[in-house]
């Protein structure tokens, strides 16, 4: 590091601080900042698996609940469709007019 020796006579008298004490305060915070950086490090070197093991039970979790969501889904589906083909079966001309019917409003809607 560059010092400078010359110093003008009014600031010598004034100055209490000398460059070999801003040196050693220069190199007492880089010691500190490696020794900051070294625990920063094995900080991350425990949190990393356990953030890794959180992440993969959420993920779990998330796995079970779309699973059960998709079984509700795939139920009710079920309901339904043996509703209307018990509805088809019990009336047949109702059932035939009300998808004609459905048909001709969905060709007015996509016509516009």
């Amino acid at each position: 590091m560059a010092t400078t020796t010359r110093k003008s006579r009014k600031t010598e008298g004034k100055m209490s601080v000398s460059t070999s004490d801003i040196e050693d305060d220069i190199r007492q915070l880089r010691a500190d900042v490696g020794q900051l950086m070294t625990h920063l490090k094995e900080m991350g070197g425990q949190t990393g698996p356990a953030a890794r093991r959180a992440a993969s039970d959420g993920l779990d979790q998330l796995r079970a609940q779309g699973e059960a969501a998709m079984e509700n889904v795939k139920g009710s589906a079920e309901e339904l469709g043996q509703g209307v083909s018990q509805m088809v079966r019990d009336r047949p001309f109702s059932s035939l007019l009300l998808a004609g019917g459905l048909g001709f409003l969905l060709a007015l809607a996509t016509r516009r």
